[in-house]
């Protein structure tokens, strides 16, 4: 059974299912979608343009689909997507996309803590960790698995290799590759996230592979183009390495040091 605190403010145009609960103080507005089983806390404000899977935790003081802080924004409609069983800590802020996306998404099974802003057109993975007040800009996109410590911002149109880590406190200027430790200021590749991939159930002679893929990239005296061709050469594509490849190769903004 669907419940609604009598203090929060749920448009009737607005698509609840079965078993969604809206907290005290809590707005939800009319273009709306909430998925079976799902929790609004008190004091949330879900905007327009919100699609929200089952299961979904969104805590106190949270902001949902408001509308993007770009200039180029016209009133256009677009959507902010959470997948199932995403946590959404207390006072986060989500925008909704721009005519350039369409939309913002986070995937499925994501945590984001206190204080995380995700601007307009950013795209997230599935199972993607965003600590206390990491902060993206636009056009961001992070792949599955990745984890981003606290307080750390992201500038427009970087992307996030699947499985990587970003250590807190450190700027995201360029592509972070998949599978890697970043961390220092400037950010700079640091290793594997060995512990990551291990606890993924990774094999040893996969992480091997991506070791040594590695050290031709960060660890050579070659610049990049000659060291994807070195590993393309001298190397067996498994599809980890495969993966660092064409992750490289489609980099606009130049991949970390």
């Amino acid at each position: 059974m669907t419940t609604l605190h009598p203090t929060a403010i749920v448009d009737p145009g607005a698509r609840l299912a079965d078993n969604v609960s809206v907290g005290p103080f809590s707005i939800v507005e009319k273009d709306v979608e909430i998925g079976e089983g799902t929790r609004i806390h008190g004091h949330c404000y879900i905007a327009d343009g919100a699609r929200i899977g089952r299961d979904v935790q969104i805590h106190n003081g949270s902001v949902v689909s408001s509308v993007p802080q770009d200039l180029k924004f016209a009133g256009e409609e677009t959507v902010l997507e959470i997948g199932d069983r995403t946590v959404v800590r207390e006072f986060c802020d989500l925008n909704r996309g721009t005519h350039e996306r369409g939309s913002s998404r986070i995937g499925e099974d994501c945590f984001l803590m206190a204080y995380v802003h995700v601007a307009h057109d950013c795209w997230i993975g599935n199972k993607v960790i965003l600590a206390n007040a990491v902060q993206l800009a636009g056009h961001v996109t992070i792949e599955d698995r990745v984890s981003v410590g606290g307080m750390s911002p992201v500038h427009q149109f970087c992307r996030i290799g699947r499985h990587a880590f970003i250590g807190g406190g450190f700027r995201v200027v360029q592509d972070v590759p998949p599978y890697i430790l970043a961390a220092g200021e400037p950010l700079t590749y640091k290793g594997l996230n060995i512990v990551g991939l291990r606890r993924r159930g990774f094999s040893q002679e996969s992480i091997a592979a991506l070791r040594r893929c590695y050290r031709f990239v960060y660890q050579s005296k070659l610049n990049t183009s000659q060291a994807l061709d070195r590993i393309r050469n001298e190397m067996e594509l498994t599809p980890e390495v495969s993966v660092v490849l064409e992750f490289i190769d489609k980099s606009e903004r130049g991949v970390i040091r």
